[in-house]
């Protein structure tokens, strides 16, 4: 970032309208992490923009460094705009989840070019027409494992006893799973074959979406377990999670 002029690969996560005619955007690239950008006077210049600064859009952007932390963006190359997303509501709104969870989790300007691999894989499996729930439960799933924010599964957190078909409960606020004898009341009754699942997804990449499958148990277990560790991680509720849940 210390040379005058960069070029790189991004994701365009949200845009604001400023003044009569420029875009303020936050942008998400595998080297530089999360990036605050200015597009002076984009809404009257479609020739260098057009379509390009719009949100799930991913792009060859060249900028200068301006004044404090903002890029200031001279051109964009269009790789791939996910027009399909904004055709269906449901979609839209997932996908606006998973963006809105990637900006609540990461450090601005900190490479994390795994989690962008996850981001893009994610929506291109949503504009794909690929089952929302599993979707859903995959990326909040890798979100949190390459995050470091893992809880145990498959062993007791307290104790570390392995499970061996057996009745467990799961508190995220005690490091995930717990054996009777140490949760005693606490946490929420959990499927054994629910975590075995869970923790058979992180043997596979963390860009594979086809191919799964989870059935009703398991879907909702995983929704609270998730539920807790993102609670216990996230600075704040997402504001898109309430609207996706209305739908």
């Amino acid at each position: 970032m210390k040379h005058l002029s960069q070029r790189c690969e991004a994701l365009v996560l949200h845009h604001t309208h400023y003044g009569e005619a420029d875009i303020i955007l936050t942008i998400f690239t595998a080297e530089y992490g999360l990036q605050k950008g200015f597009a002076k006077a984009a809404r009257k210049s479609r020739k260098r923009f057009g379509a390009v600064l719009d949100p799930f859009t991913q792009a060859i952007f060249q900028w200068k460094r301006g004044r404090g932390d903002f890029l200031l963006l001279q051109e964009a190359e269009l790789l791939n705009s996910r027009f399909g997303l904004r055709g269906d509501l449901q979609r839209l709104a997932l996908a606006s989840y998973g963006v809105e969870l990637v900006s609540l989790t990461l450090e601005e300007g900190e490479p994390y070019p795994q989690i962008y691999e996850l981001l893009c894989s994610f929506l291109d499996y949503l504009e794909r027409d690929g089952d929302e729930l599993v979707a859903k439960l995959l990326f909040e799933l890798r979100l949190v494992y390459l995050l470091g924010y893992m809880p145990h599964l498959l062993h007791c957190s307290e104790c570390l006893k392995i499970f061996d078909h057996e009745e467990i409960r799961f508190d995220a606020n005690r490091g995930g799973s717990l054996c009777l004898d140490c949760a005693g009341l606490a946490g929420v009754a959990i499927d054994l074959g629910t975590v075995g699942s869970l923790a058979r997804t992180l043997n596979v990449s963390h860009t594979q979406f086809e191919g799964f499958s989870f059935g009703f148990k398991t879907l909702q277990q995983a929704g609270l377990i998730l539920t807790q560790v993102l609670q216990k991680t996230l600075p704040r509720e997402p504001k898109s999670l309430k609207f996706l849940t209305q739908l």
